[in-house]
């Protein structure tokens, strides 16, 4: 059965937005150009994982001798992008994600798959280059856009729920109760 591509070589928009309250929210990776829009929902994991892992290879190429890339090393603010998502139609619930470097566009590239065609659900970014999918979302976006991309997924990781000061577990809007931890 041929591939299903959602390939997006210069997006107009691509960020990380949720549906739902904290404690209850759906993480969807949006991304359109024009009026194409693709939508695959997340795992809040998988979302802060993406971000960390965007930063670290940023990271990596500022450290190159003499930035051929021209990284910049902070969110540009004229791509700071706290808009809502666009009416969501998820297209698939990720499962493998790979992520890399296109050095010829000066590019980061993101591949996702679903999560039903693989068989190493557990692995975020796996080792095997050679997935085999019905579907795949790839996204290629510039240096900058990727910086405000990861700086987006961070914050919106992170405005879950609060975490109790005395336990360590989130609490929920209607109430928390909590074992103290034994010392």
């Amino acid at each position: 059965m041929p591939t299903t591509v959602h390939e997006f070589a210069w997006p107009d928009r691509v960020v990380v937005g949720t549906i739902g309250v904290p404690g209850q929210r759906t993480f969807y990776l949006q991304v359109r150009t024009g009026k194409q829009i693709v939508s695959i929902a997340m795992e809040k994991q998988q979302s802060a994982q993406l971000a960390e892992k965007i930063d670290e290879i940023l990271d990596q190429l500022i450290t190159l001798d003499g930035n051929p890339f021209s990284v910049p090393a902070s969110t540009p603010i004229e791509l700071v992008d706290n808009d809502q998502l666009e009416p969501v139609e998820e297209q698939f619930r990720t499962g493998v994600m790979s992520l890399g470097w296109d050095p010829t566009t000066a590019q980061i590239v993101i591949e996702a798959y679903p999560i039903a065609d693989l068989e190493t659900e557990d692995e975020v970014f796996p080792e095997d280059d050679d997935v085999d999918a019905s579907e795949v979302l790839r996204v290629r976006m510039p240096v900058g856009t990727a910086r405000a991309f990861a700086k987006r997924t961070r914050e919106i990781v992170g405005a879950g729920r609060p975490i109790c000061v005395i336990c360590g577990q989130p609490i929920d809007a209607d109430g928390h109760t909590c074992a103290i931890p034994e010392v």
